[in-house]
């Protein structure tokens, strides 16, 4: 057995909740009150996500690859950022195995959109929608997220080798 053959990775991601934006999870614009303040459309699953990505390929995090301080980023859909991901894995010799995503949110609810953002995340990562798993969890009313001020994901995905 190679070794290196599948490799794990682990991604988080935290955003303050602002009036005035869309909210924007898993490339899908979900209705609500509020919306992510951050240089991008700050979804914070998708966020996760290439975090866990690069993470696995040894190809550090997100904000090395895509600065917060460079204009070209600016309200850039994650989407579009997560596809750059999934083709810089590609050129080192990976591709997504699975992945499963945990949005920590006191509202709104998203499983009436679960679906939809699966599928987006899936069709991002040329993978099949079964290889995505989202699931969402409340913070019971503690804390910052609890309060309804921000929201945060974390994912954990396996890469593996497409070299021999």
């Amino acid at each position: 057995m190679n070794i290196n053959a599948v490799r794990i990775g682990f991604g988080y991601d935290v955003h303050r909740l602002v009036n005035g934006r869309s909210l924007i999870l898993g490339g899908v614009k979900i209705p609500y009150p509020y919306g992510l303040l951050g240089h991008s459309d700050a979804d914070v699953i998708t966020h996760a996500l290439c975090d866990a990505i690069l993470g696995a390929a040894a190809l550090g995090d997100l904000g090395q690859h895509f600065p917060d301080s460079d204009p070209r980023y600016a309200g850039i859909s994650s989407i579009e950022l997560l596809k750059e991901v999934i083709q810089k894995i590609g050129s080192s010799g990976w591709t997504l195995g699975n992945a499963d995503i945990t949005l920590v949110a006191q509202a709104p609810k998203i499983v009436p959109y679960v679906t939809e953002i699966a599928k987006n995340i899936s069709n991002a990562c040329e993978v099949s929608v079964n290889k995505i798993n989202i699931k969402a969890t409340t913070t019971e009313g503690l804390g910052f997220i609890g309060t309804g001020e921000g929201m945060s994901a974390y994912a954990v995905v396996t890469i593996a080798s497409v070299r021999s």
